[in-house]
């Protein structure tokens, strides 16, 4: 289900460059839909990091993703360089509803607009586990 406006940049917090690559086009001469689901990890993810709340190679808690899904509006193509817009729309107990929209550099409205979806759990057994407060703290800095 397409929003009912195209969302724009200042509607994200945290913003992420993110250049796109030769191989990210597909035969009809724009970056193949797959790709900016590798960029809604990309920004997501990366915000984690930069935040310190996400370790992904020794921490005990990770985020899964259940759930994603996109809108597009208009196409990126090589060698447009683009920014993931990052916005929290829920934190539940053990999950986290992100939307992430994908700006051409000088543009204002989204090309494409994607929800994703991390459930929280134990790295060890995958049982879900509380969202813990540090993340928490973090997610509700860019949450709207």
């Amino acid at each position: 289900m397409k929003p009912k406006c195209i969302p724009e940049i200042h509607q994200f917090p945290y913003r992420q460059m993110i250049t796109s690559r030769w191989r990210d086009n597909d035969v009809y001469g724009h970056v193949n839909n797959v790709v900016y689901y590798s960029w809604f990890d990309t920004a997501v993810n990366g915000f984690l990091i930069e935040q310190g709340v996400l370790d992904y190679k020794t921490g005990e808690v990770v985020g899964l993703v259940v759930e994603t899904r996109c809108s597009y509006f208009k196409p990126v193509a090589f060698p447009d360089s683009v920014t993931a817009g990052v916005a929290v729309t829920k934190i539940g107990n053990s999950s986290v509803h992100y939307e992430v929209g994908i700006f051409k550099s000088v543009e204002q409205q989204a090309c494409a607009v994607g929800q994703f979806v991390h459930v929280y759990v134990d790295a060890a057994s995958h049982k879900p586990v509380t969202v813990p407060d540090n993340l928490r703290d973090a997610l509700v800095g860019i949450q709207r």
